[in-house]
Order: C-alpha cells, then structure tokens, then sequence
C-alpha cells in the first residue's frame, strides 16, 4: 500500500494550496481517508476525512468553511482544497487511509507553509 501525498508548499496569508493524495495497493471505497497535520512542537492533529461507503466530509472545526476534500474514486485520489490560509496552517500534512481498526497506512507527508 502507497498514499503518496503532493502539492505543498509556501503560500502567503490568505492564499490556497491544493493537496493530492494518490492511493495505490487499496480501493477508497473500502476506506476511509484524509488529513493529519503536525505542526512543530505540537502533536499530529487530524484535518479532515472522507468515509469510505457514503463518502461522507468531516472538519476539523478550524479548517471548516476555508478546507474542501473531494474524492476521486476512478483514480484512487483525494484532493484537500485549502483556501484562506492561515500561519497557524503551517504544517507537515499526512495522507492517512484506515479501515476499521485494522489497517492504518500513512503516506510520506508534504510541507504547508503560511506567510503572515
């Protein structure tokens, strides 16, 4: 199984970045997937997740209204379209795929940086 993660970068207050996870090894309808984030210092934190049948969004309650997660079933990829930027964005944003409590893959992790 392989998440590979892309599309972060440095970006100014205020600006968007589009993350791309692209799953191989694993079908998305079968699992669920998405974003944690860990910025320095700080413990990972989860972003958002999309759930495997009903294909179902969650928020964290900071990135609601300013974060948008699609699926892309035919081409095994997630797209996390991240819009008003803030500096407390800043972080290293990890591709997580689970089932149950069974399986839990992570991908390599791509760097976010806001600029106040």
């Amino acid at each position: 199984v392989q998440l590979q993660a892309s599309g972060g970068g440095l970006v100014q207050a205020g600006g968007s970045l589009k993350l791309s996870c692209a799953a191989s090894g694993i079908t998305l309808d079968y699992y669920a997937i998405g974003w944690f984030r860990q910025a320095p210092g700080k413990e990972r934190e989860w972003v958002s997740f999309i759930s495997a049948r009903e294909g179902r969004t969650y928020y964290e309650d900071t990135v609601k209204g300013r974060f948008t997660l699609s699926r892309d079933i035919a081409k095994n990829t997630i797209h996390l379209q991240m819009n008003s930027l803030r500096p407390e964005d800043t972080a290293v944003y990890y591709c997580n795929a689970r089932w149950g409590s069974a399986f839990d893959y992570w991908g390599q992790g791509t760097q976010v940086t806001v600029s106040s």
